[in-house]
């Protein structure tokens, strides 16, 4: 019993790490299409994510808010997604919980029709998840689809060349819902390519979250009460190994001037953003 719990302990400080570094990634380097932030500042597992509707589809000018779970295996598990805006599409079921296959747990399901391939592994991230989710909100699923009338009118909307707009109706009602929600909540949503699109600079020694987030003994995970206080051992020696391992010229060099980095990021779709789901 000692053991499973060392180890319980020791998964989920794997996944505060990893939390905690992509969350600070996506503060410092944006992306386009989305925001993320904390529904507590102590809780590095519940994220509140706003997607913006890509421009040129259905979905321009949407502000959907969902909620992201995390595992305490992260990132050997995946993530849940759970839409709290109104969104009709062929993959969002009516309670507003995402089927998509990256999230799908990984494994061999002979039952699923999905290759394993196309199911989570920890390669995977927030970053590959959302480009992921707005990549699936103008090109659907509808082989096995969640929602089976949403998809239904999809094909016909498809099919007729816009000529059947009953799905095209509901998705700009939606829109427009949520576009007095980004008002409410004072963000201005993109509507442009020029604007999807971030172009971010920063200095790479500017820090990228609030200082309380640098120390990972803040953080809980929700679900598991065995794990209220945490120990972190690997933390103080890896900072000893880093400064006995510096040599001079390299500590000289680690505090010369900080460099300023461009990065452009343009909403289209790779490979590994265009995952089929199959539920």
């Amino acid at each position: 019993m000692t053991h499973h719990a060392g180890s319980s302990s020791a998964s989920t400080n794997r996944a505060v790490r990893a939390l905690m570094q992509e969350f600070q990634s996506i503060q410092k380097e944006p992306v386009e299409g989305f925001k993320v932030k904390l529904l507590r500042e102590d809780n590095l597992f519940d994220w509140e994510v706003a997607i913006f509707g890509p421009p040129g589809t259905l979905y321009e000018g949407g502000y959907f808010k969902a909620h992201m779970k995390f595992p305490a295996d992260y990132p050997y598990s995946p993530p849940s997604i759970r839409f709290l805006s109104k969104i009709w599409h062929p993959n969002v079921y009516e309670n507003g919980d995402l089927c998509i296959s990256i999230l799908h747990a990984p494994g061999d399901d002979p039952h699923s029709g999905e290759l394993p391939s196309e199911r989570w592994n920890p390669t995977q991230n927030v970053r590959t998840i959302l480009m992921s989710v707005i990549s699936l909100l103008n090109e659907p699923n509808t082989s096995s689809p969640a929602n089976v009338d949403a998809s239904v009118m999809f094909r016909r909307w498809r099919d007729s060349n816009s000529r059947d707009s009953e799905y095209e109706q509901i998705v700009r009602s939606q829109v427009n819902q949520t576009m007095a929600e980004a008002v409410r909540d004072g963000v201005k949503v993109p509507t442009t390519v020029e604007d999807y699109c971030v172009r971010t600079v920063f200095t790479e020694q500017k820090p990228a979250v609030p200082e309380m987030l640098m120390d990972t003994s803040d953080f809980y995970y929700s679900d598991d009460s065995d794990q209220d206080n945490y120990e972190y051992p690997d933390e103080e020696s890896d900072a000893e190994a880093e400064d006995v391992d510096m040599t001079p010229d390299q500590a000289s060099s680690s505090s010369s001037s900080p460099s300023k980095k461009t990065s452009h990021h343009l909403p289209q779709a790779t490979d590994a953003t265009k995952t089929p789901n199959r539920d």
